[in-house]
């Protein structure tokens, strides 16, 4: 909640705005701080969306100008000054709380629809050695690897999308133009075959009701998208789609991929293990987040990572053997990146191996479709000019 103060600090009224969850938290901070609250206005907060901010590019400008000497309020100050968009307001509730002799880690949790928590925990483990620009490099390196994964996940759903979509509307095409009008050359006929009857009912259907079928057709396409669009419905669809069984390993792979990832981000910027896992913990489906939390039991009563979460099904070969010479070695988040970069390198294979045989069959299935309704447009006529023989 945002608020507009009036405080008496060292014998002067000042105005400040400032972010609180309410208002005993705000006096006890003011408190703190040696100031004593005079009156508090909420004020409504303009509304931005996330989509407005965007955090890669601004991680990017905010470690190059670190980097290149400038303290981290005239750094912030700086990407505020040549903001053009939404993104300024951001920037600036940042540098509010930083004059405010706030940690950066905690303003940014001031605003988590903007800020995720892997990034919050990135910076406030920085906070702690001194190199912010080395932390967030890494976590800019595990943002472009993970939206690679992501990339190659979505391009091999691209394909079979626009194929259902022609195929779909090449039968469209053939039921409501082509049908009909090939059908009326079977209309003064008698003792039509099968197939022939068939054609004429449809198009007789489609000459009385056509636009009727057609629009429910297109009615009930466009109510299945916008209940795809919902949150409960998507996540229905995923647990019955992830139930499948080679779907779920590769489910089950990429979620790895993440954690492991995390993980390794989160021991460089020098997070303990269990505090690591604690945090990487919500990248994982329900199940195997259950699963952690009964592995994260047993580590914190004295075990090895390397013995402990391959019993709960949290590991591959490969990262099983690499988390061991981690352990061995004092280069666990090291290990933790190899792991996965191999699960990246295993999920590779089956998007590739998904691509190679889904295509051809989706073609084999919409090919018997649209053959199916042109077998039928002419074996009536083949039957006929055979009966006249």
């Amino acid at each position: 909640m945002r608020y507009k103060v009036t405080v008496l600090q060292a014998g002067r009224l000042q105005e400040l705005d400032l972010d609180a969850a309410n208002e005993d938290e705000l006096r006890d901070r003011l408190s703190a701080q040696g100031a004593t609250l005079v009156s508090a206005e909420k004020q409504t907060r303009l509304s931005l969306k996330k989509s407005d901010f965007a955090l890669s590019l601004f991680t990017q400008e905010l470690i190059a100008l670190l980097e290149a000497g400038l303290t981290l309020v005239e750094a912030v100050e700086t990407l505020r000054d040549k903001s053009h968009d939404g993104g300024g307001m951001v920037l600036g509730r940042i540098i509010e709380g930083l004059y405010q002799g706030l940690p950066l880690s905690r303003v940014l949790g001031q605003m988590p629809e903007y800020f995720p928590p892997l990034y919050i925990a990135t910076v406030g483990s920085a906070e702690k050695t001194g190199h912010l620009a080395d932390a967030l490099k890494r976590y800019h390196h595990y943002e472009t690897r993970l939206a690679g994964v992501k990339k190659k996940i979505i391009s091999a759903l691209i394909y079979p999308m626009v194929i259902i979509t022609i195929g779909g509307g090449i039968m469209l095409f053939l039921l409501f133009y082509v049908i009909p009008k090939f059908s009326q050359i079977y209309a003064s006929m008698k003792h039509l075959p099968f197939a022939a009857e068939l054609m004429l009912y449809w198009g007789q259907l489609v000459h009385s009701n056509g636009q009727f079928i057609f629009g429910g057709i297109i009615g009930t396409i466009a109510l299945v998208v916008m209940m795809l669009r919902t949150e409960s419905i998507q996540n229905s669809l995923q647990e019955l789609l992830w139930k499948l069984p080679k779907l779920e390993s590769y489910r089950s792979l990429f979620s790895l991929t993440r954690f492991y990832r995390t993980v390794g981000l989160l021991l460089a910027g020098g997070l303990s293990v269990v505090a690591a896992m604690e945090l990487a913990a919500q990248l994982l489906p329900g199940a195997m987040r259950l699963a952690l939390a009964q592995a994260i039991i047993d580590i914190k009563s004295g075990q090895s990572l390397s013995n402990t979460l391959p019993r709960y099904g949290l590991t591959t070969p490969v990262s099983e053997r690499l988390l061991r010479v981690g352990e061995q070695s004092g280069e666990l988040a090291t290990m933790c990146e190899r792991s996965a970069q191999f699960c990246d390198e295993e999920l590779d294979r089956a998007i590739e191996m998904f691509t190679r045989l889904f295509e051809p069959v989706l073609m084999l299935f919409i090919g018997v479709l649209i053959g199916g309704i042109v077998f039928l447009l002419y074996m009536p006529i083949f039957e006929l000019a055979g009966n006249m023989q």
